[in-house]
């Protein structure tokens, strides 16, 4: 079977989250999707709330702390990314924001990324659009069609089986699908030797 990986960016600050419930479905329904097209995803999953003061002295600095090293290289490295952020003032919340800020400015070119959002009323469903659509665009990730906004109404019933449970499938297909048909990606350590110690001592 054809191995590839996911990175799930999830942004909830709160244990256990919506935001982080969201991005496990989408993830759960990404690799079910993958798999019907004989690919196999390796998701890895990074929640941002433990990384928050690593993300902080990272702004400060400009060194990463091996924690985020550690997740910012797992992005780069990812075949696939679902991003996942809870909505605060009609956009993305400032964590969220800060970890792709301290992100390479061409981890995400060409990336099939699938974005995905949470908040108290479906009136801040349209951040999406606004807010988080042209952040990836930016960055020039390949964002599948379909995002996906749940809010708190969406949890009951309709979680299991209807409108959002549409949605989540739709979207992580598409998201399978952008996965399938590029090659895996291959990140070159610009500090690996390119050449033997041999032949560095021959030409000196």
């Amino acid at each position: 079977m054809n191995q590839r990986t996911l990175a799930v960016v999830s942004a909830g600050l709160s244990q256990p989250s919506s935001t982080r419930l969201l991005a496990d479905q989408l993830a759960t329904a990404a690799v079910a999707a993958a798999a019907t097209s004989g690919i196999q995803l390796t998701v890895t999953v990074i929640e941002l709330r433990d990384l928050a003061h690593d993300i902080a002295n990272h702004l400060l600095t400009g060194f990463p702390p091996a924690a985020l090293k550690e997740a910012l290289d797992t992005v780069e490295a990812a075949d696939g990314l679902i991003a996942v952020t809870p909505i605060f003032t009609a956009s993305y919340s400032g964590l969220f924001k800060s970890f792709f800020d301290v992100l390479d400015k061409d981890a995400l070119a060409d990336k099939p990324t699938l974005i995905a959002a949470t908040a108290g009323t479906a009136r801040h469903s349209l951040s999406l659009e606004h807010a988080l659509r042209p952040l990836f665009a930016y960055l020039r990730a390949a964002v599948v069609p379909t995002s996906v906004f749940a809010a708190s109404d969406d949890w009951g019933a309709d979680s299991a089986d209807g409108m959002l449970r549409t949605r989540v499938d739709r979207a992580s297909a598409e998201l399978a699908r952008e996965i399938e048909r590029r090659d895996p990606v291959s990140v070159t350590d610009p500090f690996a030797l390119t050449v033997s110690f041999e032949d560095l001592l021959k030409n000196p």
